[in-house]
């Protein structure tokens, strides 16, 4: 009787044992399947991300492609304006229709679900905060009335125009935004290179969102295009220039632009100025927002692009978060 209850409590400690090396086998099994899988998936999501990133430069491919082509215009016309090329935005397109001429020699490329939108604005239609930082007082002063002008209008209190220009002229420029004859000061702090960093200014965020449509900063000293500002910055620029005669000149431009700003004199009261120093009709740099859709990801792209001779130089690319 004894040694059946022994066999039987062995027999039971056996089976135990053997559930809990299934068990265990079982759990560390499905641990290396939730590893290895977990381990394919990022390695997919990362594959994914770095092809979306190279495949969002086509973005700015296409810009400098299109702003390239436009050089010879611009020559021809001496000017920029809104009715160009490089106005028409690029919306939604399919990489796959540009990656080859016959889809059913290519058929991987057919299958690629990526989409590009893409969009050129002209950086000189805004005021840039780096005209704040000059030599001349008279020039200093000139400026600061301008970026006052542009608070008035913007419903803004004008101590921040007067804060951003002392902090820009009191930082040092980043290394791109520094001209041969400038000099960087030891110890004083970095002047903004992108509107976000208007924080280090004192600037809350929501005086920084109402500026980002109006202002911009670049590398060098630019004048404001007026055929392509919008009525906020002409207003500030043109000291005295009412809201009903800026939206004039906006509707007069609209085919052809402004050759000159004699032109744009005619259609000004008599006793208003056109400050040739702050006004032209042409542009140097370019915003580049380009915007890719592929699987799950969304990224967004904004570049900073000049034209350069017969080239167009990229200076300065961020990325974007979703919106």
């Amino acid at each position: 009787m004894r040694q059946a209850l022994t066999r039987s409590a062995q027999r039971g400690a056996a089976l135990l044992l053997a559930m809990l090396i299934v068990t265990l086998v079982a759990t560390l099994t499905a641990g290396m399947v939730w590893q290895q899988w977990q381990a394919i998936e990022v390695e997919g999501a990362e594959r994914a991300r770095s092809q979306a990133s190279w495949l969002v430069q086509g973005a700015v491919d296409w810009a400098r492609l299109i702003l390239r082509t436009d050089l010879q215009d611009t020559r021809r016309r001496g000017i920029d304006s809104l009715d160009e090329v490089w106005a028409t935005p690029l919306q939604d397109v399919r990489l796959s229709e540009f990656l080859a001429a016959d889809r059913d020699n290519t058929p991987d490329s057919s299958g690629l679900d990526a989409f590009l939108t893409g969009r050129i604005t002209d950086a000189a239609s805004r005021y840039n905060l780096r005209n704040l930082v000059q030599d001349e007082k008279d020039d200093a002063e000139l400026h600061l009335q301008l970026m006052q002008r542009l608070c008035d209008t913007l419903g803004l209190p004008r101590e921040v125009a007067t804060r951003i220009a002392d902090g820009m002229n009191g930082a040092s420029l980043a290394e791109d935004q520094i001209d041969d004859a400038e000099r960087v000061t030891p110890g004083s702090p970095l002047a903004p290179m992108r509107m976000e960093q208007l924080a280090w200014l004192g600037l809350d965020s929501e005086t920084i969102r109402r500026l980002e449509p109006f202002v911009v900063i670049l590398p060098s000293i630019t004048k404001i295009n007026l055929n392509t500002a919008p009525p906020e910055v002409l207003m500030a620029a043109i000291e005295g220039l009412d809201r009903a005669t800026a939206e004039r000149l906006l509707r007069a431009r609209l085919v052809g632009g402004f050759p000159t700003l004699a032109e744009a004199k005619k259609l000004l009261p008599e006793r208003l100025k056109m400050p040739e120093n702050l006004l032209d009709v042409k542009s140097s740099f370019f915003e580049v927002l380009g915007e890719l859709r592929y699987e799950s990801f969304v990224l967004r792209e904004r570049s900073l692009v000049m034209r350069r001779g017969q080239d167009v130089v990229v200076m300065r690319r961020e990325i974007l978060p979703p919106e």
